[in-house]
């Protein structure tokens, strides 16, 4: 596990150069390290090198992992970031410091039901499909200002950013710029965008996070 926090290095490196040839604060972007489907043991070493911030997909697997490792590392922050069903809403609340993956009416209600019952409020970020493809998850481009306007103000949910996974073929930047444009127009402070292969360019664009998962851990090996 020692090649995880020469990894760990190695991107928090780049990150800190992106950020500089963007003139912008050091710090001011924060790693969030994407731990799906890697093993406890992996986290265990992240944390170890001084990690602290972590992104899962699915709310099972991070059920799995994180209780025991926030108990012993209390510092730790967990996002859930991946496509989630409104059946797993209350889970995530319960267990995410920060939900990614908002992306429509029936799933907010469902956040909103699971933070009324648990009295957790984790931070929302709304997920936009940049690229509106019909395969990806998010709230079309064309949607995304009412979309906001319906989850902060008639349902009062904690929403403190967006996020996005552009289109894979073309130039990235032109997606994160208009992200980022979409938060400026409604003050949110948070953009989540930017992965292992394009998380300079987001930062160039703006990103506040950036989440970085098979440049950390390696190749990741999915179930068959």
């Amino acid at each position: 596990m020692t090649s995880i926090a020469a990894a760990l290095r190695i991107i928090q490196d780049r990150i800190a150069e992106a950020t500089a040839r963007a003139n912008r604060p050091l710090g001011s972007v924060a790693l969030v390290a994407v731990s799906k489907t890697n093993p406890t043991e992996a986290v265990e070493a992240a944390l170890a090198a001084g990690q602290l911030l972590f992104g899962e997909n699915r709310v099972q697997e991070a059920a799995g992992k994180f209780p025991a490792l926030r108990a012993a590392h209390p510092g730790m922050r967990l996002h859930i970031i991946g496509g989630l069903q409104t059946n797993k809403a209350e889970d995530a609340v319960a267990i995410a410091d920060v939900i990614e993956s908002l992306d429509r009416p029936r799933l907010a209600q469902a956040i909103a039901a699971g933070m009324a019952k648990t009295g957790r409020r984790p931070d929302l970020l709304v997920q936009v499909n940049v690229g509106d493809e019909a395969q990806k998850a998010g709230v079309p481009r064309a949607e995304a200002d009412a979309f906001l306007r319906l989850t902060r103000d008639e349902l009062g949910l904690p929403v403190t950013g967006l996020m996005c996974i552009p289109p894979a073929e073309g130039d990235p930047r032109p997606h994160f710029a208009w992200l980022a444009g979409l938060a400026a127009r409604h003050g949110l402070a948070v953009l989540s965008m930017g992965m292992s292969g394009d998380f300079e360019a987001a930062i160039m664009e703006g990103a506040t996070h950036v989440r970085v998962g098979s440049a950390i851990f390696g190749a990741r090996a999915y179930p068959t």
